[in-house]
This record gives structure tokens, sequence and C-alpha cells, in this order.
């Protein structure tokens, strides 16, 4: 008969997410994991069959946390200053206790940039590839902008968004704030 676990699994991944999102994946060893997470190597492999498979659960529970975000850029309709919102709201994400710094899929796109994980990689391109949709959408209710200038615009947001990740990790919050206001009156 199989053991009932002791701990609620969704508690654990959450937990592990923030240790990655603040150690990143490769600097994450199971040790930490363990104390972190409140269970032994034993669980984990049992529960997500290695550290791989707890990193992809943690991406998951980082984008279902993410996913108001998201939802909420979709269904406005003030366009560019619907994005603007967004990139503001992602700060303020990094602000709330117990958050760290940064983009979870952003420092995970830098740390995998050359791996060769293609389930890693499908999981940063699905989420990109979502973002950068979501920008076209917006961009495309400006009637003054053809399709050219959407795409370029948008892939530019894209590329701002990762600076923006970069940044709440280093800079304070007025350079933060002069960076965003700078982002969008290139739009």
């Amino acid at each position: 008969m199989a053991r009932k676990k002791q701990y609620n699994e969704d508690e654990v991944v959450e937990k592990a997410m923030r240790l990655f999102w603040k150690n990143g994946y490769e600097t994450t060893s199971m040790q930490m994991l363990e104390k972190e997470m409140g269970i032994n190597k034993f669980s984990i492999y049992s529960s997500f069959g290695n550290k791989h498979g707890l990193f992809l659960e943690s991406i998951k529970c980082y984008k279902e946390k993410t996913k108001s975000l998201f939802e909420n850029l979709r269904k406005n309709t003030n366009g560019v200053e619907d994005i603007k919102q967004f990139f503001y709201d992602s700060v303020a994400i990094n602000q709330q206790e117990g958050n760290h710094k940064g983009c979870l899929v952003t420092n995970t796109y830098n740390e995998f940039a050359d791996h060769d994980d293609l389930m890693i990689k499908e999981q940063m391109t699905v989420f990109m590839d979502t973002l950068k949709e979501i920008f076209i959408e917006k961009l495309s209710m400006d009637a003054s902008k053809d399709e050219a200038t959407v795409l370029k615009q948008a892939n530019y947001l894209v590329l701002a968004k990762h600076g923006l990740a970069a940044a709440t990790r280093v800079n304070n919050q007025q350079e933060i704030e002069d960076y965003l206001e700078m982002i969008f009156k290139n739009i």
C-alpha cells in the first residue's frame, strides 16, 4: 500500500519556485530544496521525478501566479496604456513580501540560453510568444500603425520587458520608473 503524502504538493512547489527564483536552477541544490520545502529527497523524487521535474512544476506555479497580470492585460481595451500598466504591475509583483526581484521566466530564459533543454525552452517560448501576441493585439488598436510598425514595437516591448526584469534586480525605484517612462515615449 502506498504511503500517504505528509505534505501539500502545491505548497512545496511554491517554496521550490521561490528558491529557484532567488538562486536560479543550477545554483539551487537538492539539499537547499529539501531544507526549503521541508521534505526529503525521496519525496521530491517520488512526486516530481527529479530536480528538473520540480523546476518545470515551479515554472507552471509561477505562470499561475502571474496569470492575472496577463488576463488584465488581455481584457482591457486601452491599447498602449494597458501595456504600460502591465509593466508597472510586473514591477509591483517584485515588491510584494516574499517575492524576489526579477522575473523567474526571464531569469530562466537567460540561464538556459545556451542549454539544449527542449522542455525548458518550450516553456519559455510559449510564455514569450503569448506576451508578444498580446502586445501585438494592444498595439494594433491604434489604426495609425501599420503591421510592420506593430511588429517592431512588439519586439521592442518584449526586449524591454526582459530589460525591466533585469533592472528590478539591481536598480532603485526611481531608475525603474524613469526606464518605464522612456520605454513608452518610444511607442
